[in-house]
């Protein structure tokens, strides 16, 4: 066949890393494909037919993962894109409108589906109580794609309004200096008590959450594998005793918020 009419691609969010953490809707998707594209990790998590095809691609070829799928759709094929997390969250669903974008009219015309994930920063926020119950925004520290002064720009804009930060892609072994970088840009802004949760494969059996005040964290806390939430002036810590502490921000704001303490 080489009607892309007949072909499908469906951009698949498979959550943190947990098999539990996998959505029934992602699962029956999995299961309707033929050809899976994704980076190494994410496809070896698909328990595949041996119909069914894995073609893997290191972590950086976004793009041409994307275009490679969406020629196999064209042949009038099932295709599926695996994201871990959320495939809308600094993940796949982009790549693949950004190719269908530049790519031949007759991408247009491939039924696509995205398929929704629990993305890192919600699966680490309820191992840890509520810490985005008010407002809040999610921030990529990999300056690969856009300049480093911009993510600062909208580091400081994020915390002088207020808003709880997850970051993502917080440290690499090429980029080992940002998070240290933003930890000290933000520590100008926000109270030295502002709890920084270091959720690290949340879900998974290697499991680690970390609760640290800004003036104590510490940026070797965290690895690719680790979503961090820095939490705005509102956000509290309950002390349970030998329960794990709770973290909130809770859903009203006090008459005067954001004073650095």
């Amino acid at each position: 066949m080489s009607s892309a009419a007949n072909g499908h691609i469906a951009v698949i969010g498979l959550g943190p890393g947990g098999a539990h953490q996998v959505t029934p809707e992602a699962s029956a998707a999995v299961a309707d494909a033929k050809w899976f594209y994704g980076y190494f990790p994410y496809v070896d998590r698909l328990d595949l037919r041996p119909d069914q095809v894995k073609v893997a691609s290191d972590n950086r070829e976004e793009i041409s993962r994307a275009q490679a799928a969406l020629k196999k759709a064209a042949q009038g094929e099932r295709v599926a894109v695996v994201s871990g997390g959320d495939p809308g969250v600094f993940a796949m669903a982009t790549a693949v409108c950004e190719a269908i974008e530049a790519g031949p009219p007759e991408w247009r015309t491939i039924e696509l589906t995205v398929i929704p994930g629990i993305t890192a920063m919600l699966a680490v926020a309820a191992r840890i109580g509520a810490p985005l119950g008010h407002d809040f925004c999610a921030i990529s520290l990999s300056d690969n794609l856009k300049p480093w002064e911009t993510i600062e720009k909208r580091l400081e804009a994020a915390a002088t309004a207020g808003f709880v930060i997850a970051l993502y892609n917080p440290i690499s072994k090429a980029r080992p200096w940002q998070l240290g970088k933003a930890f000290e840009l933000l520590a100008k802004i926000l109270p030295v008590t502002t709890p920084i949760i270091f959720g690290r494969a949340a879900g998974r059996p290697d499991e680690k959450i970390a609760v640290t005040p800004l003036g104590e964290a510490d940026a070797a806390q965290a690895d690719m594998a680790t979503c961090v939430i820095i939490g705005s002036a509102e956000t509290r810590v309950i002390e349970r005793g030998v329960q794990p502490a709770l973290v909130y921000t809770p859903r009203f704001l006090s008459p005067v918020q954001g004073a650095k303490a």
